[in-house]
């Protein structure tokens, strides 16, 4: 799959106009706009319960209604609270059950003692989205009162926009939201727009939107750098990815998690070749990909190799490794730099043997020595010493033991 839809599911962290936990693709709106499916089928303990949220969840055609199972519970005495219907309504779009979500959210719409809050607005033109189209959620949006007209509603719609790739739309509503709206926006704001440029390649337009946010005094977060970084690297510009590594190290808001990051894309960047690759060549797979693309799926999983999520990074190598297209170095040095950083080093030693078998034209010893210089250099001396000892065993040694 393309980059742009791995950014949309990145992200995929927590979301609002708030702070955010990279949709990646998945993009930057997710604690207004929750994704995920959590329950293959929404089932399994709810066949034995007998609550609400297990009477609706056992309606799975979308033909029937949540609402009829709403009315009868209340009708049978059932207490609803606001909390139960927003707790529902949200696992049912996980579960991709957009409709029934949809029409649990009526339901606190038609009751007055629910009071809606700015994130259920949100939710709303999420939902309005998926099951009647932009042009619905347009509609709804606009109708919305001036008290829900906040930083959470436009930046829902903005999402919808930077999903669905429409960019003249996305940039028109971009301008009235600084221009028009009065609002306070946060990086989540900005992170939908630059999102959505690195999911159709234009990524020259990225450090514009990073502009505008330096005069406007916007405060990056851990996915600002990220689309930056990887902004910059598509664009085969290092010493740009340098620079922002280096800008990244020093904000008050960096963390070990971050500092972490930086060490990891450090060693990419000594270790590989960015500079050698064709930026036009387009790579067969499931969907085109060109080498740019690329470079930002590489980014991703150093990103999340250096927040320690081995399950997303699991699940990264695994999808990458799939596609029809051919490996690079780069893309095996990317990975084993992760998995070493965690210390996790079967997963290192099963790698090294599929690039050892891969038609990568060979196993490029020559990489592998750059790594272990790299981690030596940042002070990672024993994952250094874990991997010679593992190449050792698989038949490689490179270099002298580091000492």
């Amino acid at each position: 799959m393309a980059a742009a839809i791995l950014f949309s599911t990145l992200s995929r962290n927590a979301r609002g106009c708030r702070r955010m936990s990279f949709r990646p693709f998945s993009s930057s709106t997710e604690a207004i706009i929750i994704h995920g499916e959590k329950n293959a089928d929404g089932c399994g303990e709810e066949e034995k319960k007998d609550d609400l949220r297990s009477r609706i969840f056992r309606v799975r055609l979308p033909k029937r209604s949540a609402t009829y199972v709403l009315q009868k519970w209340v009708n049978e005495g059932g207490e609803i609270t606001v909390s139960e219907l927003r707790n529902i309504s949200r696992d049912l779009n996980r579960s991709h059950r957009y409709k029934h979500a949809l029409e649990v959210s009526e339901w606190m719409v038609s009751h007055e003692e629910f009071q809606l809050s700015d994130s259920d607005y949100a939710f709303r033109v999420d939902l309005m989205t998926k099951v009647f189209g932009i042009e619905a959620a347009e509609r709804y949006f606009e109708r919305l009162p001036p008290s829900a007209k906040t930083c959470e509603t436009y930046t829902a719609l903005l999402h919808s926009y930077a999903g669905l790739k429409l960019i003249e739309k996305a940039e028109e509503f971009f301008k009235r939201m600084t221009e028009e709206a009065n609002l306070s926006l946060s990086a989540i704001t900005y992170n939908e727009l630059m999102t959505l440029y690195m999911s159709v390649g234009h990524f020259e337009k990225v450090p514009q939107i990073i502009e505008e946010m330096k005069r406007q005094k916007i405060a990056y977060d851990l996915f600002t750098y990220n689309l930056l970084v990887s902004s910059c690297a598509a664009s085969l510009n290092i010493d740009e990815v340098r620079r922002v590594l280096d800008e990244m190290s020093l904000d008050p808001g960096c963390n070990k998690s971050w500092l972490r990051y930086r060490k990891l894309a450090d060693i990419y960047i000594i270790s590989g070749r960015l500079t050698n690759l064709d930026a036009n060549a387009v790579v067969e797979s499931e969907k085109d990909i060109t080498q740019r693309e690329l470079i930002s799926y590489d980014f991703l999983l150093i990103l999340h190799g250096g927040l320690g999520n081995k399950d997303k990074l699991d699940q990264i190598w695994r999808s990458f490794s799939m596609t029809r297209q051919k490996l690079t170095g780069r893309n095996y040095v990317c990975v084993l730099s992760s998995y070493l950083i965690l210390g996790h080093l079967k997963e290192v030693g099963e790698i090294i043997d599929q690039w050892k078998k891969s038609s990568t034209p060979s196993f490029n010893s020559s990489m592998c020595s750059k790594l272990l210089e790299a981690f030596k250099d940042v002070g990672l001396t024993e994952e250094a010493k874990s991997f010679q000892k593992l190449l050792g065993e698989k038949g490689c040694v490179l270099m002298d033991e580091i000492q």
